[in-house]
């Protein structure tokens, strides 16, 4: 069975973004020839679940290829119906049924990609199966948290743990049954 796996970077202090949903201290860890793994990880993927402000953003900063290059499914996770766009799907349904869906499918693993309120309502609802969390050395104090309060406790075994040059540290985690 395919997994959900969360792949995403945070503060030490476990913000996703600051305030107004400001990404700029991701850069303080971008180093040429650097990527933590993320191009190993995305060929175990072949679909992306994302929030609507995630996908903005990319969309906005980086462009839609970054997700949908022809070859995978996206669904972004919206309140508001949007026309789809390729293999780009905005999805308003239930996500507990969507992800149960795409689990009993073929194929490679689903990559969530954020934001914090589809990471936690995951969570809610215990379907994220791995989570890869690389951890910025800073302290932000204020913004969106990775982890919100009212989620049943779950239990977590590492898979492995890295250091970087950069201070970055990355944890990877299954979940325990």
């Amino acid at each position: 069975m395919r997994k959900v796996c969360l792949f995403i970077a945070c503060s030490l202090d476990g913000y996703i973004a600051k305030p107004n949903d400001d990404l700029s201290f991701l850069q303080l860890v971008e180093k040429e020839g650097e990527d933590y793994g993320y191009a190993k990880f995305t060929e175990t993927i072949d679909t992306f679940i994302l929030g609507r402000k995630t996908y903005d953003w990319v969309k906005n900063n980086i462009g839609t290829a970054h997700y949908d290059n022809g070859e995978r499914d996206v669904y972004i996770i919206t309140r508001s119906s949007h026309p789809n766009e390729g293999r780009t799907i905005f999805y308003n349904g239930d996500l507990k049924l969507l992800v149960n869906q795409l689990k009993a499918r073929e194929g490679k693993h689903i990559y969530c990609d954020g934001g914090a309120d589809v990471v936690n309502s995951l969570l809610k609802e215990d379907l994220i199966d791995e989570m890869i969390i690389s951890i910025v050395p800073i302290l932000l104090g204020a913004g969106t948290r990775l982890f919100q309060d009212h989620r049943p406790e779950q239990l977590l075994e590492l898979v492995e743990s890295k250091a970087f040059e950069t201070g970055l540290v990355q944890v990877h985690y299954k979940r325990k049954h």
